[in-house]
């Protein structure tokens, strides 16, 4: 099915190409455009086309050769270089079906990520300055800018809440799967006795919405302004500069501090209210669309366990996919690379298997 729909889109390309040098077509700006928009998103597949055609040509003319070869050392070669191009085509299928299934429009978005001690006290806190570490520093690796909205620090350095945005290209497409609860297992710095505590933290993580997306009517918010505090609550600011936005319809309530100004608190603010509206009415949409068939493939159940964090093993499991890998403080430092794309492939197999069942 998969090389059925890229020859149509390969013929489909062709097609395109032609009506691109129509006299007619160049002569009216409107079917110009269109088409020059098409080619332009057609051409990948054209491409992904040409690339696999040849592969399996180059992989019939080396069986071909290897049968008819007498020397050993020369069928070995050969069996390598067919090892080597059976390799290269299982990678590219791969990407023609991520490529070939319908295109979520969230993933190319910058995101907002909110981090909050659960279960285990101040090790908790800490814990989820262990995970803003680790998202920073994987961000700061794709380029990505990150900018706190709101934070709550605790007296040893840990942080009971931490709210803040990372922009860039793609920001959702690999952070999307950072959301639910994170479980950590290890001694804390504050245990005297040696003994392993297991403390969890949450993780959302929310695309962020534009303006012509979400409408916020002024008569369903509450703006209140109050004090910005610092680490441990105490006030680091005279002037009320803090903001607190209330969506009165839905009772979400959202806080930024970290910025200089009121208007910029302000502004962050909208920001997060913004995705956190959309977030709930993407929820209900995936609700009432699982009730209409056998399963659901969107995660980010914020009550969901999705990862333990072992320290004395420097282990990680994702407990979604079965994954462990046994590198946790590369992980902790931001090598994330191998988990997200682990996470990706599931994903695009279990949308592929309900998008053919459709």
């Amino acid at each position: 099915m998969m090389h059925e729909k890229l020859i149509e889109l390969k013929k489909r390309y062709q097609e395109v190409w032609v009506k691109l040098t129509d006299p007619e077509v160049v002569s009216q700006q409107d079917l110009l455009i269109k088409y020059s928009k098409e080619e332009s998103d057609l051409k990948v597949f054209s491409l992904l086309y040409d690339q696999y055609v040849q592969f399996e040509q180059d992989l019939l003319d080396l069986q071909n050769f290897k049968k008819e070869e007498k020397d050993s050392k020369l069928v070995a070669e050969y069996q390598d270089e067919i090892f080597f191009i059976q390799k290269k085509i299982k990678d590219l299928d791969i990407v023609i079906q991520e490529k070939l299934l319908p295109k979520d429009p969230s993933d190319e978005k910058s995101v907002i990520v909110e981090i909050r001690g659960a279960a285990g006290g101040e090790e908790a806190a800490l814990f989820s300055m262990d995970l803003f570490r680790m998202y920073t520093s994987f961000g700061s690796s794709k380029g990505w800018k990150i900018n706190i909205l709101s934070s709550n620090q605790t007296g040893l350095g840990g942080l009971k809440e931490i709210i803040f945005s990372i922009e860039g290209k793609n920001v959702y497409h690999f952070m999307r799967f950072e959301s639910g609860v994170h479980r950590v297992q290890r001694v804390p710095n504050t245990e005297s006795s040696g003994r392993v505590h297991t403390s969890t933290s949450t993780v959302a993580v929310l695309p962020e919405a534009e303006e012509a997306e979400i409408e916020i009517k002024p008569d369903d918010i509450r703006i209140d302004v109050f004090n910005a505090s610092g680490h441990g609550g105490q006030n680091v600011q005279k002037n009320e500069t803090a903001i607190r936005i209330t969506h009165l319809p839905t009772g979400i309530a959202v806080s930024c501090q970290d910025e200089r100004s009121q208007l910029q608190n302000k502004e962050q603010a909208f920001k997060v209210l913004r995705a956190k509206l959309m977030e709930a009415e993407q929820t209900r949409i995936q609700q009432e669309e699982a009730k209409n068939r056998k399963s659901q493939v969107g995660w980010g159940d914020r009550s969901e366990k999705i990862r333990t964090y072992n320290y004395p093993q420097s282990r990680v499991t994702d407990h979604r996919i079965g994954l462990t890998l046994y590198n946790l403080p590369e992980i902790m430092s931001g090598s994330m690379d191998e988990l997200v794309q682990a996470l990706r492939v599931f994903y695009d197999e279990k949308r592929r298997e309900e998008y053919d069942n459709r």
